[in-house]
């Protein structure tokens, strides 16, 4: 939009879904956003018209990949998605944590501008690959950059703002793979 921010990919649209609120959510809500994204009907919803090629989650938590979230991938798989997650913000094996963890996502660390892995990564062979997360350090420098919202349970107003953790990393590995999906048509 010509203010600060530029996108990885200028040549697909996006599909926001907002899974969980800032007040939180369910399994059940994250793996329906999923599968709705990817153009599968769910009781209640609208039909998603415009199913999504590259799914992005930058959520998880603790735990093993149950059952019903590793459907919840494979079905989306099946319709043509990609997945992409965050491999979360623990210094802790990517393994334990999920979404990152079930079968056939791409579980994204967090690398600093030196190309190393942040501090705060989770990190081990669960990992698929780092993109730049940005790391604390004395100024601004040294965190990414990106569009924020104000709102604290209803959305706000818009704005820019530095950060740092896997959930910035994540992003810029699904507008790649939107990139490289628009290319090869």
């Amino acid at each position: 939009n010509g203010i600060g921010i530029s996108g990885v990919n200028w040549n697909s649209q996006t599909l926001p879904v907002r899974a969980l609120g800032r007040c939180g959510g369910t399994p059940v809500d994250v793996y329906e956003a999923m599968m709705w994204s990817a153009g599968v009907p769910i009781d209640g919803v609208p039909l998603n018209t415009h199913p999504a090629r590259v799914i992005h989650m930058s959520l998880g938590g603790f735990g093993s990949c149950d059952s019903a979230t590793q459907q919840a991938v494979d079905i989306a798989m099946s319709q043509g998605a990609v997945i992409v997650a965050s491999a979360g913000n623990w210094a802790d094996l990517a393994a334990n944590y999920s979404p990152g963890n079930c079968s056939g996502v791409i579980n994204v660390a967090a690398s600093s501008r030196a190309a190393d892995l942040t501090s705060y990564s989770n990190f081990g062979a669960r990992v698929d690959i780092a993109a730049p997360g940005g790391d604390f350090g004395d100024d601004d420098s040294t965190l990414m950059f990106s569009t924020y919202n104000d709102g604290t349970t209803v959305p706000g107003l818009p704005s820019c703002g530095h950060g740092a953790g896997t959930s910035f990393g994540a992003p810029l590995v699904s507008g790649r793979a939107s990139l490289m999906l628009s290319l090869n048509v």
